[in-house]
């Protein structure tokens, strides 16, 4: 039996007459037999444009895949070069790019990897397009004929890996320990990358100006990589003798480490900044992490304030002894006072992120509010520091505590709340640090509020 028909009202002029009219039932074709004629029309226009290219494939596609694989093999291992500059912590890149070069290094980490990858399919394809022969025949042919092309699969393949580990989704289920040794290997992509590009690459197995200009990369890459992380620290260490002074407990699982030396207002470090700590105790001393001050720089001492979350920190609180040598790199970060753009700031710090916010206290000028924020009363820090250093500086520090869902939190870092405690926000500077979800959603909360963006100076605690 059918569907009845459902009465429309159609307008019709017949004089001064309006007639209503029922509608003709339109038939539709079943969904399935929409989605099956879809599927039919784009394999017959898919396969007749793969055949109206077929004679351009089988007759010029080789080359032109071959040549597409050369510049994408160049562009990897020149944004390789830019990748290693980036985190060589010489004083340019630091004071010019600060803690943007962290980020950057970050982002063209995909990049490579896509040229890598790019320019391994379309060499190989090039190739089995211009051979005539399958390409997993073609791959086994590309591995055993060319000098250093077993170690460049390796070196894709442990790039690939190291970059993955730098994903957000991964990097969150690492700890820093692991993530650096796997970020070591990179050393080994950029060995043999090299040895892969110098021996197989058309480009630069002739001396020439591409060869000279490659080498002269390199030789820049390299050298920025050795003097920031090797020659600097030691110039710097053997000046300054740095040495553990004592370790103060601030919680159950935080401590300040106190730092002394020769002649440390040499260093010209600045609140917010951050140095990379090397203690040379057991089972240490191999890595460094990176730690912000959590005290303005007086030229008598230094600290940083750490949780205890990893196999590294928990090491610190058991085996940092008075006099136990310390080899440090930096300082660097702009997360720093003379940022600033305004008079007055607005300092939102989350867990451990109070030890840049606290050091920047003693910086800025005075009347600056502070908003500090804790799931629980147990994890606040530096209380009665922030109590004097807020009489002294005519600031104000709010407590926002609770869970990250509950109403009062919620409220607070909230655009209305956030108005509601600092009316004036559009009119100062603001310094977020603390764990990467509070920053990002600060940040939404000030463009909401519309805080124009030179005003806003963000600190992820991310490694």
């Amino acid at each position: 039996m059918g569907a009845p028909e459902v009465p429309t009202t159609v307008h019709r002029r017949s004089g001064q007459r309006t007639a209503t009219v029922p509608s003709r039932r339109v038939s539709q074709p079943p969904p399935g037999r929409i989605r099956t004629h879809s599927i039919a029309l784009a394999v017959v226009f898919w396969s007749g444009l793969a055949l109206a290219v077929a004679p351009w494939w089988y007759g010029d596609a080789g080359p032109v895949l071959i040549g597409a694989g050369r510049v994408t093999g160049l562009v990897g291992g020149y944004v390789l070069l830019v990748q290693i500059t980036l985190v060589s912590r010489i004083p340019p890149v630091e004071r010019w790019l600060g803690g943007s070069a962290l980020a950057w290094h970050r982002d063209l980490g995909i990049v490579v990897v896509a040229a890598t990858l790019a320019h391994v399919g379309f060499t190989v394809t090039g190739y089995a397009v211009l051979d005539r022969t399958p390409l997993v025949f073609e791959v086994r042919s590309v591995l055993t004929g060319y000098t250093a092309m077993v170690s460049a699969l390796v070196a894709t393949l442990v790039l690939v890996a190291v970059v993955a580990t730098a994903t957000h989704a991964v990097r969150a289920r690492l700890s820093y320990e692991r993530w650096y040794r796997i970020h070591l290997a990179a050393y080994l992509v950029l060995l043999l990358g090299y040895g892969h590009q110098f021996a197989d690459g058309r480009e630069l197995e002739r001396p020439g100006f591409a060869r000279a200009y490659w080498c002269v990369l390199y030789v820049l890459a390299l050298g920025s990589l050795a003097w920031g992380r090797l020659v600097r620290p030691v110039r710097m260490n053997l000046r300054h003798r740095l040495r553990v002074d004592r370790v103060v407990d601030e919680s159950p699982q935080i401590v300040s480490v106190y730092v002394t030396g020769r002649r440390l207002a040499d260093l010209s470090a600045k609140a917010g900044q951050f140095f990379r700590w090397r203690f040379l105790a057991r089972g240490m001393w191999w890595q460094s992490h990176p730690f912000s001050l959590s005290a303005a720089p007086n030229g008598d001492w230094l600290r940083v304030t750490v949780k205890v979350v990893g196999d590294h920190t928990e090491d610190m609180c058991e085996m940092l002894r008075p006099g136990l040598p310390v080899i440090v790199s930096g300082p660097s970060g702009d997360f720093t006072a003379d940022r600033r753009t305004r008079f007055r700031a607005l300092l939102v710090a989350g867990g451990t992120g109070i030890s840049p916010i606290r050091a920047l206290l003693e910086e800025l000028p005075p009347r600056a509010v502070v908003i500090y924020r804790a799931s629980r009363w147990q994890d606040i820090v530096f209380r009665e520091e922030l109590h004097w250093l807020a009489l002294a500086r005519e600031a104000s520090v709010v407590y926002v505590i609770g869970p990250r869902d509950a109403p009062g939190p919620s409220h607070a870092m909230s655009p209305v709340g956030l108005r509601e405690l600092v009316p004036d926000v559009r009119l100062r500077d603001v310094y977020v640090c603390g764990p990467d979800g509070l920053v990002a959603a600060t940040d939404r909360t000030l463009r909401e509020l519309k805080v124009p963006r030179r005003q806003i100076h963000l600190d992820r605690f991310e490694f």
